[in-house]
């Protein structure tokens, strides 16, 4: 008996990684694609001395470190806590937005490979959300850097996350229901998650992991499936923002690197360790904190 239920599950693991190789490949790919380039830029400012290393800079390392250790733990809040630290020191929101996408090429690449890793992954859920994903972040992108004020819509943006976020804290202390959870408006969220990151320099965890986590999806895997579709919703954004506005300020984007990759293995790693419900009332707090500090700034 023991030997048949051996037989089943060798080639179930060996399926698994055959279905999850595609996706570590190209994550693989596209960072060392874009790291070549980064390499090239920064080889150039350095001759140039236009990358400072002061006290700043280590602010920035910092900042990194704790948006992208909340981000792979909790599935959010990486763009809303660098764009709010670049945005109070002056940075133009267009520049911000595209700094902080930028570094998240790297972040959010090491997250996903570290949430892959650590079994946090819904490949179903991912196909759902990532192409569209794409699709709204590279319109944002666009929308942003050539046409439109991102300030215009996030208040409404905001005020709807506060209530999103209430929600899920009472739906952590309600009784369990046996539903089955529903995909069918997942590609919806994603395209509108990564259409206001884009444009809102934050927003792609808020918007798509707290709605996925009120419809009943299994928190562990709603974010490390989130944390790992924002490599490519972020990837292809920045490529629009680098084609428009160029690259700038790469001392911002170097130092909240640093931080955000030592943080991306240790984030995933509580992802898989914490109990859902416990999970489930920490994004609800965090939406609600975030957005309504956000909601009270615009207003």
């Amino acid at each position: 008996m023991s030997n048949k239920v051996e037989a089943l599950e060798i080639p179930a693991k060996a399926n698994k990684k055959k279905i999850l190789s595609p996706i570590v490949c190209v994550i693989l790919f596209l960072k060392i694609v874009i790291i070549g380039y980064f390499i090239y830029l920064f080889n150039q400012s350095f001759e140039a001395g236009s990358v400072l290393f002061d006290r700043t800079f280590f602010l920035f390392i910092i900042a990194g470190f704790f948006a992208q250790l909340i981000d792979g733990a909790l599935g959010m809040a990486y763009g809303i806590s660098c764009t709010t630290l670049l945005l109070s020191l002056g940075i133009p929101p267009k520049l911000a937005s595209a700094s902080v996408h930028t570094s998240e090429i790297f972040t959010t690449g090491v997250s996903g490979l570290s949430h892959i890793r650590f079994n946090n992954l819904d490949k179903k859920l991912f196909f759902s959300i990532v192409f569209t994903g794409v699709i709204g972040a590279t319109a944002g992108a666009y929308l942003l850097a050539d046409i439109l004020d991102g300030s215009m819509v996030k208040p409404y943006i905001s005020a709807y996350l506060v209530i999103l976020g209430a929600y899920l804290i009472y739906k952590a202390f309600r009784k369990k229901e046996n539903k089955k959870p529903k995909r069918k408006y997942a590609s919806f969220l994603a395209l509108f998650g990564g259409l206001f990151d884009a444009v809102g320099g934050g927003g792609w965890g808020p918007i798509v992991t707290s709605n996925l986590l009120s419809q009943g999806h299994n928190p562990r895997k709603t974010i490390g499936t989130v944390n790992t579709a924002e490599f490519f919703v972020t990837y292809f954004a920045t490529v629009v923002f680098i084609f428009i506005l160029g690259v700038q300020h790469l001392d911002i984007v170097l130092g909240l690197v640093i931080g955000g990759v030592i943080a991306a293995p240790l984030g995933a790693y509580i992802a898989s360790k914490v109990n859902p419900k416990t999970l489930l009332i920490l994004v609800g707090v965090l939406v609600v904190l975030t957005s309504s500090y956000n909601l009270f700034q615009l207003l």
